[in-house]
């Protein structure tokens, strides 16, 4: 721009000094004018270009830092998109296993409760000679009951067992020694009536229940070859009545003894272990 004005200036200098009209000085005088306006029109259009660029700069740099936050969210996403499916395929093989645990739990549940039902028409079938009132033969929950009455058992206020018990005794003795899978409890139980007796041996309700158990228990060992590592023997006293002792009838069904023949709990689950590991 400085060569323009010199350039021009000499000129006007040179016109000057050479003469020329006023016509052809006032000429070059706005040429000059309009040179100056249109130099400062591109100088504005330089600066405005200038700031445009700035301007597209400063908004290239910030898209250029949106679009790194938004891949790394996306690698974030994907990442985490990753980790929840592994976890979701987790999860789901858990369940399966879990599902696969409880199909073998209910066939080996089903094949129990099959077991004890022919367990118990067995017994049933051995013992349909006796009186329905003395003897109670049931399969509640995979367990078999056998529920005798004290007066086939033993005699008042007595846990000494009956000579003539010892047939029903033998024929439970024969099906469970048939059932070497399954341990035996055998537990006892009176009514509200205290007892009474001048021995130490014997001081309430519940010593009787037990002595009475255990009588059981010792003559299913003694005579009729019961492996004893299998026999629980237990009493409850009058404290698990099956009906209210209100009456004498009721008292009669309170006083009893129960046979129960169960599966051995530590073999089903070693059996279930096995399962799910293999």
């Amino acid at each position: 721009m400085k060569v323009l004005k010199f350039a021009l200036l000499s000129s006007i200098g040179f016109l000057s000094v050479s003469c020329i009209s006023r016509k052809e000085f006032e000429q070059a005088k706005a040429n000059y004018e309009s040179c100056l306006e249109r130099n400062i029109d591109k100088d504005k259009t330089i600066t405005s270009l200038q700031e445009r660029n700035k301007s597209l700069e400063e908004q290239l740099n910030l898209i250029k830092k949106q679009s790194e936050v938004l891949q790394q969210n996306l690698a974030d996403c994907m990442a985490t998109g990753k980790s929840g499916s592994v976890n979701i395929e987790k999860l789901i093989g858990e369940i399966n296993a879990s599902n696969a645990y409880i199909k073998r739990l209910t066939e080996a549940r089903a094949k129990n409760d099959s077991l004890n039902l022919a367990l118990s028409n067995k017994l049933k079938r051995s013992l349909d000679d006796l009186n329905d009132s003395d003897v109670n033969v049931q399969v509640q929950k995979g367990v078999v009951f056998i529920s005798l009455s004290d007066k086939m058992l033993y005699k008042s206020g007595s846990y000494e067992v009956l000579p003539t018990a010892e047939n029903v005794l033998e024929k439970v003795a024969k099906i469970i020694n048939d059932y070497k899978d399954y341990d035996i409890q055998v537990q006892g139980y009176t009514d509200t009536d205290q007892f009474k007796s001048s021995a130490g041996l014997i001081r309430d309700n519940w010593d009787l229940s037990v002595m009475r158990a255990t009588s059981v228990v010792k003559l299913l060992q003694t005579k009729f070859d019961v492996d004893p590592a299998r026999i629980l023997a237990g009493g409850h006293g009058e404290y698990q009545p099956k009906v209210p002792n209100t009456s004498p009838a009721n008292k009669a069904i309170n006083r009893r003894t129960e046979i129960v023949i169960l599966p051995k709990l530590d073999q089903f689950m070693q059996l279930m272990d096995q399962k799910i590991n293999n």
